[in-house]
């Protein structure tokens, strides 16, 4: 591909904000300086704008194979780079799930060939696939998922003897969805007597409460504690369950991490009423008091990264009574959007935004080479104008799926480019796809 400079950005990266240009050569970022000039390269003019690391996602469920009328590979990664995410890391839920070697490699080969954003996928966990589970390589393979609770898939894992095993014996980063399956259970059980199958939306963070979340992400990092298992708990969605988590030991040291999405970040209970279960995720959508702990501790550090938990359903799929519509939602195209909806309110810095969504997933998974703004690492960025509102609708989705629950929504800022490994896969509405993304690689 031909070189490029990107001249005049607001350059965002490890805590500083400094105006530089990016020269960008093959794959790689070649030098970041003042007033850089090469005469064959093309010329993107930043103008001042926001130049940040490319998001990193490391919480994604893009449908393929098997749920593929929800979304795909291709149209997923397509919206994730039109909202600046520039690799994602996706779950083994699909159909059939992805818990054997071949079946996560074949997942592998669909990315190569449909994917633009660069990729990693989750080997799953069941009861009984400890053999499988096992043979997972630490430096090909974000890591290994376990569903401590169940949600969409049924992939739940709820055997001690096997947690103990995996907890003890693993040489990759574990992974969990963490929600008590028992207390789940009983709560479901007391709202369907009371009101059948038809169980209104607002009870969804009763159901599935703060309590069930406690007791299973308490139970991992108990287990992770015993056998200093590297641990990494996602979607955090309670204030209580932050007590569990250190901000004084450095990232990079860590070996349990945490992280919030970002329904957890935006929406609360009050948004029920006007959204229903478009809003319905596991764990649920808890208080406005969740909500401003979540942020807190995004600040403090005590939540180390943010994610999405992408999950796209059709409408059709969504609007069903209670407990037969399913949890998720599609976010990547507008998570990056939303955070920075979040920096103008003054709840997060520009520097926060792109340490939580960029550095540190770069640094807990130590991957390869990503999520940084460095001489020599690969050219994953994303160019963002602060003051270029636009309003989410039906007509500028790009999700498969064909909604948002921000519909309605209007962002103040917006990412006009996306490079993936230097090449610019979207610029100003268009996608070039003719450069799919990489495989993310691991130095473990």
């Amino acid at each position: 591909m031909p070189a490029s400079i990107i001249k005049n950005a607001l350059v965002v990266n490890e805590g500083k904000i400094f105006e530089a240009d990016v020269f960008i050569k093959d794959e790689f970022i070649e030098r970041v300086d003042r007033d850089i000039s090469h005469r064959s390269a093309k010329v993107i003019e930043a103008n001042g704008n926001v130049l940040m690391p490319g998001v990193i996602d490391d919480q994604v469920h893009f449908r393929e194979p098997g749920l593929t009328h929800k979304g795909d590979i291709y149209t997923e990664s397509r919206a994730a780079v039109a909202g600046g995410i520039t690799s994602y890391m996706e779950m083994p839920n699909t159909v059939p799930n992805a818990v054997t070697q071949e079946l996560l490699e074949e997942k592998y080969s669909l990315a190569e060939k449909k994917s633009l954003a660069n990729y990693s996928f989750f080997m799953g966990t069941t009861n009984d696939n400890l053999d499988e589970l096992f043979k997972t390589n630490s430096k090909k393979v974000c890591g290994i998922k376990i569903f401590m609770g169940s949600s969409t898939g049924n992939m739940l894992v709820d055997n001690h003897s096997v947690l103990e095993k995996i907890f003890s014996q693993s040489s990759v980063l574990i992974a969990t969805h963490c929600e008590d399956e028992a207390t789940i259970k009983k709560n479901s059980e007391i709202f369907r007597q009371k009101f059948g199958e038809d169980v209104p939306i607002k009870y969804h963070p009763e159901i599935r409460s703060a309590e069930a979340c406690y007791l299973s992400s308490s139970y991992a990092v108990s287990l992770a504690k015993k056998y200093g298992t590297r641990l990494h708990i996602l979607h955090v969605s309670t204030a209580r369950e932050l007590d569990l988590f250190d901000n004084k030991i450095p990232l990079a040291e860590k070996k349990i991490t945490a992280e919030a999405c970002v329904h957890h970040l935006w929406f609360d209970e009050n948004d029920y009423e006007k959204l229903g279960t478009l809003i319905k995720w596991n764990p649920a959508v808890k208080t406005s008091s969740d909500k401003n702990a979540l942020r807190a501790a995004v600040n403090d550090g005590r939540i180390d990264f943010i994610a999405t938990d992408h999950a796209p359903h059709t409408l059709e799929e969504k609007n069903q009574t209670y407990f037969k519509a399913p949890s998720g939602g599609p976010l990547v195209q507008h998570a990056l959007p939303a955070m920075l909806e979040l920096h103008h309110q003054k709840i997060f810095s520009l520097e926060k935004i792109v340490e939580k969504m960029c550095h540190a997933p770069a640094i807990a998974y130590k991957m390869d080479r990503r999520g940084f703004i460095r001489e020599g690492y690969f050219a994953d960025l994303a160019l963002v104008n602060l003051n270029k509102p636009f309003t989410v609708n039906k007509e500028n989705i790009l999700y498969k799926c064909g909604w948002s629950p921000f519909e309605g929504v209007s962002f103040q800022s917006s990412v006009s480019h996306t490079f993936v490994n230097g090449n610019m896969v979207y610029a100003d509405g268009k996608i070039d796809e003719r450069v799919k993304g990489m495989r993310l690689t691991f130095n473990r």
